[in-house]
């Protein structure tokens, strides 16, 4: 009987084991989410005269224009814009995959599986992109802007939400009848 009351607390101590592993990876989220919500990447154009800034999951927060930019005529503008926002998107999902990879675990191998498929649809290699995220990682601050050129900005600050709306008076032709009968029962 001791031997199956020894596997028994052992069985319960792989329990805990497993419980603990979970409490300190959902203990992490609220750091991890703070993290995700605070993550911006920027990348500028090898002219300096575009330049993008994403947040998570690659949302576009930011683009700016120099004056050279502008007037180097719409295809040109275009294509340098498509190029600095596929780089911007791309840092995000680089930074985003690490942030996870930290508080989640390297089980699942995120970044490698970030990098990987960023190679590919790049055409770049892995390790070129692994330098970016280490290059990334230790400069988290914007591109410094050209003083050359003034920059122009292209999406406007985020507006604060509007007040919700006060409830209609009179509501409804439902609520009138519900009301009705309420009424009528006093």
């Amino acid at each position: 009987m001791s031997a199956e009351f020894d596997q028994v607390v052992a069985e319960f101590q792989r329990f805990e084991a497993s419980i603990r592993n979970v409490d300190d990876r959902f203990a992490g989220l609220g750091a991890m989410q703070r993290e995700l919500t605070e993550l911006r990447a920027s990348a500028a154009s090898p002219d300096g005269g575009v330049t993008v800034t994403t947040g998570p999951g690659g949302a576009v927060l930011d683009v700016k224009f120099t004056a050279a930019a502008l007037a180097k005529g719409p295809q040109a503008l275009s294509t340098a814009l498509m190029a600095t926002l596929r780089e911007a998107v791309g840092a995000a999902a680089r930074r985003q995959a690490v942030i996870v990879e930290e508080h989640m675990g390297d089980d699942e191998g995120l970044v490698e599986r970030v990098l990987e498929t960023q190679a590919e649809a790049f055409g770049t290699s892995v390790e070129e992109l692994r330098s970016k995220l280490a290059e990334e990682t230790t400069s988290q601050e914007a591109p410094a802007a050209s003083e050359d050129f003034p920059e122009v900005r292209v999406l406007r600050q985020a507006d604060a939400p509007p007040p919700p709306a006060p409830p209609a008076r009179g509501g409804s032709a439902g609520d009138s009848f519900l009301r009705s009968l309420y009424d009528e029962e006093d």
